[in-house]
């Protein structure tokens, strides 16, 4: 995997650890499985974050050279951290994938804001998790417990997110069609019809507000793939259009 771009300029710079990024020396279970699910909550909509496994933090920098990690050991800390990931609840799987930076290997962990949040997983990992469950969330570089008047902030955020506007995870960029997007410019007469002959497709998508994300880590919006993909009925198998039937039912009486 090539370094992304955010990221490369991150250890270029000696950028310090923020809401956004952590840093750990080797796999340690329990604190990258609490940011996992702190990114995953995502309280201040900042589009989740990453945690860099092999890069070692010295007073909140990346401390250079970076340390790395053998080859031998990646498969097993991505083992390990698929069945630690299985522990948050609702279920949640970060993007994980191996990179590569200055002939060092780097575990990079993708946390994107996850799409039923919140999100809680065990507070210790030992044998019976002994201490229950807990809502954790990023403020500022540090991983933190929600407390209870944050804990009702994230139930709040999870309800006033309608359906249509939240971003669908399961699906990508291209499955927007360009052909069906042109064609509803064209009927309702928009200047951006003639735009989009020349302007890059994702900007397209954002003038029409079809898209969300970060640069990194961009999808379509559920009302996006209902508008324009050919077959949306992949990407909400149970809906139905309730008014058809209501009409076809009014024409019987």
């Amino acid at each position: 995997m090539k370094l992304p771009t955010s990221i490369e300029n991150i250890l270029n710079e000696n950028i310090v650890e923020n809401a956004r990024l952590e840093l750990k020396k080797n796999w340690n279970p329990e604190p990258i499985l609490h940011t996992i699910c702190a990114f995953a909550n995502d309280i201040d909509n900042w589009g989740g974050g990453y945690i860099l496994i092999g890069v070692e933090e010295e007073n909140g920098r990346p401390k250079m050279p970076i340390t790395g990690l053998e080859l031998s050991e990646i498969d097993k800390i991505q083992k390990e951290l698929l069945a630690k990931c299985k522990l948050i609840q609702p279920s949640y799987t970060p993007i994980v994938d191996v990179a590569e930076y200055k002939g060092k290997n780097i575990l990079v962990v993708w946390c994107f804001g996850g799409k039923t949040r919140p999100y809680k997983c065990p507070t210790t990992l030992d044998k019976d998790f002994s201490k229950g469950y807990s809502y954790y969330i990023r403020k500022m570089s540090s991983t933190i417990k929600a407390t209870e008047i944050e804990q009702k902030e994230l139930y709040d955020m999870a309800r006033t997110i309608p359906f249509d506007d939240r971003m669908n995870h399961e699906a990508e960029i291209r499955d927007l069609k360009l052909p069906l997007i042109q064609n509803y410019l064209y009927e309702i007469k928009s200047d951006l019809l003639k735009e989009s002959e020349t302007m890059y497709f994702m900007d397209l998508c954002k003038s029409m507000r079809i898209v969300d994300g970060t640069l990194e880590y961009m999808k379509p919006l559920n009302v996006g793939l209902m508008f324009f993909n050919d077959e949306p009925q992949k990407f909400f198998p149970y809906s139905q259009i309730e008014g058809i039937y209501e009409m076809v039912q009014k024409t019987m009486i």
